[in-house]
Protein backbone atom coordinates (compact mmCIF):
# COMPACT_ATOMS: atom_id res chain seq x y z
CA UNK A 1 0.00 0.00 0.00
CA UNK A 2 1.41 3.87 -0.58
CA UNK A 3 1.56 5.92 1.77
CA UNK A 4 2.27 10.05 2.10
CA UNK A 5 5.14 10.36 4.26
CA UNK A 6 5.41 13.93 6.16
CA UNK A 7 7.64 15.42 8.21
CA UNK A 8 8.34 18.85 9.43
CA UNK A 9 11.09 21.04 8.89
CA UNK A 10 13.92 19.43 11.75
CA UNK A 11 14.19 16.14 9.94
CA UNK A 12 17.53 16.58 8.79
CA UNK A 13 16.99 15.68 4.80
CA UNK A 14 18.67 16.56 1.62
CA UNK A 15 16.58 18.06 -1.22
CA UNK A 16 17.76 14.66 -2.79
CA UNK A 17 16.64 12.75 -0.33
CA UNK A 18 13.33 14.10 0.14
CA UNK A 19 13.07 13.80 -4.12
CA UNK A 20 14.27 9.86 -3.49
CA UNK A 21 12.27 8.86 -0.44
CA UNK A 22 9.29 10.92 -1.76
CA UNK A 23 8.68 13.14 1.45
CA UNK A 24 6.44 16.28 2.18
CA UNK A 25 8.34 18.70 4.75
CA UNK A 26 6.19 21.11 6.81
CA UNK A 27 7.92 24.12 8.02
CA UNK A 28 8.33 25.62 10.91
CA UNK A 29 9.31 29.75 11.42
CA UNK A 30 12.69 30.58 12.57
CA UNK A 31 12.68 34.25 14.70
CA UNK A 32 15.66 35.94 14.78
CA UNK A 33 14.82 39.35 16.72
CA UNK A 34 11.34 40.33 14.82
CA UNK A 35 12.85 39.20 11.51
CA UNK A 36 11.04 35.83 10.85
CA UNK A 37 12.24 33.47 8.25
CA UNK A 38 9.91 30.31 6.60
CA UNK A 39 12.36 27.02 7.53
CA UNK A 40 11.79 25.28 3.71
CA UNK A 41 13.49 24.92 0.89
CA UNK A 42 14.10 28.56 -0.24
CA UNK A 43 15.98 29.21 2.65
CA UNK A 44 19.45 30.54 2.41
CA UNK A 45 21.08 28.75 5.06
CA UNK A 46 24.60 30.27 5.35
CA UNK A 47 22.73 33.69 5.14
CA UNK A 48 20.57 33.05 7.46
CA UNK A 49 23.46 31.83 10.20
CA UNK A 50 25.47 34.67 9.59
CA UNK A 51 22.17 37.08 10.47
CA UNK A 52 21.95 34.74 13.58
CA UNK A 53 25.49 34.91 14.76
CA UNK A 54 25.14 38.40 14.24
CA UNK A 55 21.51 39.06 15.71
CA UNK A 56 21.40 39.96 19.33
CA UNK A 57 18.01 39.55 19.96
CA UNK A 58 15.90 37.04 20.82
CA UNK A 59 16.87 33.90 18.68
CA UNK A 60 13.68 30.92 18.36
CA UNK A 61 10.83 28.90 16.48
CA UNK A 62 7.34 28.29 15.74
CA UNK A 63 5.48 25.57 15.14
CA UNK A 64 3.62 24.89 11.88
CA UNK A 65 0.01 25.93 11.59
CA UNK A 66 -2.51 22.61 11.45
CA UNK A 67 -3.42 23.86 7.70
CA UNK A 68 0.26 23.36 6.66
CA UNK A 69 -0.02 20.19 7.75
CA UNK A 70 -3.74 19.16 6.46
CA UNK A 71 -2.92 20.03 3.13
CA UNK A 72 0.84 18.01 3.60
CA UNK A 73 -1.50 15.05 4.13
CA UNK A 74 -4.30 15.51 1.63
CA UNK A 75 -6.70 13.17 1.20
CA UNK A 76 -4.01 10.26 1.53
CA UNK A 77 -3.08 7.97 3.94
CA UNK A 78 -0.40 9.46 5.71
CA UNK A 79 2.56 9.08 8.27
CA UNK A 80 3.75 11.88 10.04
CA UNK A 81 7.15 12.45 11.87
CA UNK A 82 7.20 15.12 13.91
CA UNK A 83 9.70 17.28 16.75
CA UNK A 84 9.04 16.03 20.66
CA UNK A 85 6.22 17.32 21.57
CA UNK A 86 7.95 18.30 24.95
CA UNK A 87 10.25 21.11 22.80
CA UNK A 88 7.51 22.19 19.67
CA UNK A 89 4.05 22.85 19.45
CA UNK A 90 4.79 21.17 15.83
CA UNK A 91 3.25 17.88 17.03
CA UNK A 92 0.05 19.31 18.95
CA UNK A 93 -0.35 21.49 15.07
CA UNK A 94 0.06 17.95 13.32
CA UNK A 95 -2.45 16.41 15.02
CA UNK A 96 -4.49 19.69 14.79
CA UNK A 97 -3.49 18.93 10.94
CA UNK A 98 -4.97 15.42 10.60
CA UNK A 99 -8.51 16.17 12.27
CA UNK A 100 -8.70 18.53 9.20
CA UNK A 101 -7.46 16.13 7.18
CA UNK A 102 -9.66 12.96 8.13
CA UNK A 103 -12.83 15.40 7.62
CA UNK A 104 -11.78 15.66 4.15
CA UNK A 105 -11.38 11.60 3.86
CA UNK A 106 -7.55 11.41 4.75
CA UNK A 107 -6.53 8.66 6.96
CA UNK A 108 -3.33 9.32 9.05
CA UNK A 109 -0.99 8.38 11.62
CA UNK A 110 0.80 11.15 13.44
CA UNK A 111 4.51 9.79 15.27
CA UNK A 112 5.90 12.08 17.92
CA UNK A 113 9.66 11.65 17.80
CA UNK A 114 10.48 12.99 21.08
CA UNK A 115 13.90 14.01 19.94
CA UNK A 116 14.88 15.78 16.94
CA UNK A 117 16.88 16.57 13.75
CA UNK A 118 19.02 13.13 12.65
CA UNK A 119 16.34 10.95 15.33
CA UNK A 120 13.63 12.17 12.50
CA UNK A 121 15.50 10.93 9.71
CA UNK A 122 15.77 7.78 10.95
CA UNK A 123 12.35 7.45 11.58
CA UNK A 124 11.56 8.10 8.51
CA UNK A 125 14.30 5.66 7.05
CA UNK A 126 12.59 3.29 9.10
CA UNK A 127 8.62 3.83 7.94
CA UNK A 128 9.89 3.57 4.65
CA UNK A 129 11.85 0.45 5.15
CA UNK A 130 8.74 -1.15 7.02
CA UNK A 131 6.18 0.29 4.10
CA UNK A 132 8.41 -1.56 1.34
CA UNK A 133 8.35 -4.38 3.66
CA UNK A 134 4.36 -4.68 2.77
CA UNK A 135 3.69 -4.54 6.61
CA UNK A 136 -0.12 -3.55 7.40
CA UNK A 137 -0.65 -0.54 8.69
CA UNK A 138 -1.12 -1.87 12.36
CA UNK A 139 2.22 -3.14 12.33
CA UNK A 140 3.93 -0.54 11.21
CA UNK A 141 2.48 2.05 13.94
CA UNK A 142 3.29 -0.57 16.89
CA UNK A 143 6.91 -1.13 15.11
CA UNK A 144 7.43 2.19 15.06
CA UNK A 145 6.39 3.29 18.70
CA UNK A 146 8.20 0.17 19.77
CA UNK A 147 11.64 2.23 18.27
CA UNK A 148 10.77 5.53 19.46
CA UNK A 149 11.19 3.93 22.86
CA UNK A 150 14.14 1.89 22.07
CA UNK A 151 16.05 4.65 20.05
CA UNK A 152 18.35 6.70 20.98
CA UNK A 153 19.79 10.62 20.46
CA UNK A 154 22.87 12.19 21.38
CA UNK A 155 25.05 15.26 20.35
CA UNK A 156 27.72 17.59 21.63
CA UNK A 157 27.37 21.20 21.19
CA UNK A 158 29.67 24.07 20.87
CA UNK A 159 27.77 26.84 22.08
CA UNK A 160 24.56 26.06 23.66
CA UNK A 161 23.03 30.04 24.17
CA UNK A 162 20.85 29.19 21.75
CA UNK A 163 19.06 25.65 23.59
CA UNK A 164 19.60 27.51 26.90
CA UNK A 165 17.88 31.19 25.32
CA UNK A 166 14.85 28.94 24.09
CA UNK A 167 14.04 27.16 27.33
CA UNK A 168 15.28 24.03 25.65
CA UNK A 169 18.01 23.37 28.16
CA UNK A 170 17.68 24.14 31.97
CA UNK A 171 19.81 26.22 34.18
CA UNK A 172 21.28 24.11 36.28
CA UNK A 173 22.78 22.17 33.43
CA UNK A 174 23.70 25.31 31.65
CA UNK A 175 25.98 26.80 34.22
CA UNK A 176 27.41 23.32 35.09
CA UNK A 177 28.52 23.23 31.26
CA UNK A 178 29.92 26.80 31.56
CA UNK A 179 31.32 26.57 35.44
CA UNK A 180 33.45 23.81 34.20
CA UNK A 181 34.04 24.89 30.80
CA UNK A 182 33.13 21.10 29.24
CA UNK A 183 32.18 19.44 26.28
CA UNK A 184 28.70 18.40 27.32
CA UNK A 185 27.40 15.18 25.48
CA UNK A 186 23.17 15.51 26.04
CA UNK A 187 20.65 13.76 24.41
CA UNK A 188 16.61 12.78 24.28
CA UNK A 189 15.46 11.59 27.77
CA UNK A 190 13.44 9.02 26.41
CA UNK A 191 10.29 11.88 27.12
CA UNK A 192 11.43 13.75 24.74
CA UNK A 193 13.28 16.49 26.74
CA UNK A 194 17.22 16.97 27.08
CA UNK A 195 19.38 15.67 29.44
CA UNK A 196 23.22 16.28 30.03
CA UNK A 197 24.87 12.71 29.51
CA UNK A 198 28.29 13.02 30.04
CA UNK A 199 31.05 15.52 29.18
CA UNK A 200 34.62 15.91 27.59
CA UNK A 201 37.11 18.49 27.89
CA UNK A 202 37.60 18.94 24.06
CA UNK A 203 36.75 18.12 20.55
CA UNK A 204 39.59 15.16 20.31
CA UNK A 205 37.68 13.21 23.26
CA UNK A 206 34.11 13.66 21.38
CA UNK A 207 34.37 10.97 19.08
CA UNK A 208 35.10 8.50 21.35
CA UNK A 209 32.56 9.60 23.66
CA UNK A 210 29.84 9.53 21.40
CA UNK A 211 30.39 5.99 19.83
CA UNK A 212 30.59 4.92 23.64
CA UNK A 213 27.29 5.47 24.14
CA UNK A 214 26.54 2.81 21.44
CA UNK A 215 28.50 0.33 23.48
CA UNK A 216 26.69 1.99 26.68
CA UNK A 217 23.39 0.74 25.36
CA UNK A 218 24.06 -2.24 24.47
CA UNK A 219 21.89 -3.28 22.03
CA UNK A 220 22.83 -5.51 18.84
CA UNK A 221 23.70 -3.14 16.38
CA UNK A 222 24.03 -5.69 12.90
CA UNK A 223 21.61 -4.64 10.59
CA UNK A 224 20.70 -1.51 12.14
CA UNK A 225 20.84 2.39 10.47
CA UNK A 226 22.37 4.98 12.42
CA UNK A 227 22.38 8.66 11.38
CA UNK A 228 24.89 11.49 12.04
CA UNK A 229 23.68 15.56 10.92
CA UNK A 230 25.61 18.06 11.66
CA UNK A 231 25.97 21.60 11.45
CA UNK A 232 29.31 23.06 9.03
CA UNK A 233 31.44 20.09 10.66
CA UNK A 234 31.65 17.16 8.18
CA UNK A 235 35.16 16.63 9.48
CA UNK A 236 34.10 15.40 12.73
CA UNK A 237 30.95 13.65 11.45
CA UNK A 238 33.51 11.39 9.20
CA UNK A 239 36.01 10.95 12.10
CA UNK A 240 32.78 9.60 14.12
CA UNK A 241 31.26 7.38 11.46
CA UNK A 242 34.43 5.69 10.73
CA UNK A 243 34.80 5.25 14.49
CA UNK A 244 31.44 3.76 14.37
CA UNK A 245 32.28 1.72 11.70
CA UNK A 246 35.25 0.49 13.12
CA UNK A 247 33.74 -0.80 16.71
CA UNK A 248 29.96 -1.77 15.24
CA UNK A 249 28.39 -3.79 12.71
CA UNK A 250 25.55 -1.48 11.53
CA UNK A 251 23.94 -2.07 7.99
CA UNK A 252 23.84 1.87 7.21
CA UNK A 253 25.31 5.15 8.58
CA UNK A 254 24.32 8.07 6.92
CA UNK A 255 25.39 11.75 7.36
CA UNK A 256 23.89 14.44 6.66
CA UNK A 257 24.07 18.60 6.95
CA UNK A 258 21.78 20.07 9.32
CA UNK A 259 18.88 21.88 7.84
CA UNK A 260 17.21 25.73 9.29
CA UNK A 261 15.55 24.88 12.62
CA UNK A 262 18.62 21.96 13.46
CA UNK A 263 21.23 24.32 12.78
CA UNK A 264 19.51 27.42 14.49
CA UNK A 265 19.77 25.04 17.87
CA UNK A 266 22.69 23.19 17.30
CA UNK A 267 24.56 26.12 16.31
CA UNK A 268 28.09 26.63 14.74
CA UNK A 269 29.94 22.81 15.06
CA UNK A 270 27.07 21.01 16.69
CA UNK A 271 26.92 17.11 16.06
CA UNK A 272 23.78 14.80 16.48
CA UNK A 273 23.59 11.27 16.52
CA UNK A 274 20.93 8.89 16.41
CA UNK A 275 20.71 4.80 16.42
Amino acid sequence: MDYTLVADSCCDLTDELKKEWNVKTVPLTLTLADESYQDDDQLDLPDFMARMHACKGRVGSAAPAPGLYAEAFGKDDSFAVTLSGNLSGSYASAMAGKEMAEEAGAKVHVFDSRSAAAAEVLLVLKLRKLIQDGLQKSEIIQRVDRFIKEMRTFFVLDNIDNLLKNGRLNRITATIISTLHIRPIMGADGDGNISLFSHVQGWKQVVRKLADTIETDGRDTEGQSLVITHCNNPTLAEELKAEIERRYRFAEILVLPTRGLSSLYANEKGVIMAF
